[in-house]
């Protein structure tokens, strides 16, 4: 099973993950952040992903350390449980709705991070969360990860809807690269390689 384990602490944060990429979709979330709980949830069921995530940070100043830390462990977690990327499908594409909201994100599990980042999803929080956090997030996880990430919400209303239907997309489109695909010999790369 692809599997790994990451551990940061830091005199900002204190984090656990451990994913593993041949899962059900279950895992134990408590990042201290009710609504980023609820999206790393989405992302686990969505992904077929088992993921446990144990998170502490100094959220008294704000929730920005933390949900950065968070995507820079998800990302390094992502990195060594894909190994030598051998057999992968690496590119995954998803379009998901959620309500009025819809999302389509694509990403090449190439060993090159790179985040385009197309949100409009406004200013007002959603419950306690700060939406903006979320870019910060993914370019935490796509450096870390070594993918490159399209993430482009068309349209929306709800912010909260907005999130979800970005975090189902990016679930489902990561399902897609991640796979095994028994036809591929080596890595899919005319290189011969996936690491930069």
């Amino acid at each position: 099973m692809r599997k790994a384990v990451v551990e940061r602490k830091t005199a900002e944060t204190e984090i656990s993950v451990t994913i593993r990429l041949d899962g059900q979709g279950e895992g134990t979330i408590d990042t201290s952040i009710s609504f980023l709980d609820h999206m790393l949830n989405l992302f686990a069921r969505h992904g077929l992903t088992d993921l446990d995530v144990r998170g502490r940070g100094d959220t008294a100043v704000d929730d920005h350390h933390l949900v950065e830390d968070l995507g820079i462990c998800l990302g390094q977690a992502v990195r060594k449980a894909l190994g030598d990327r051998k057999g992968i499908a690496r590119y995954g594409s998803a379009w998901v709705p959620m309500d009025e909201s819809l999302c389509n994100v694509a990403m090449d599990l190439s060993g090159r991070p790179y985040l385009v980042w197309n949100v409009e999803i406004g200013q007002g929080r959603i419950g306690e969360f700060d939406p903006t956090l979320l870019r910060e997030f993914f370019k935490a996880f796509s450096d870390q990860s070594g993918i490159t990430l399209h993430v482009n919400l068309m349209y929306g209303t709800n912010n909260h809807h907005m999130a979800e239907a970005i975090f189902k997309a990016f679930a489902r489109a990561f399902r897609e690269a991640v796979a095994i695909d028994g036809r591929i010999k080596g890595v899919l790369s005319t290189k011969g390689s996936l690491e930069v």
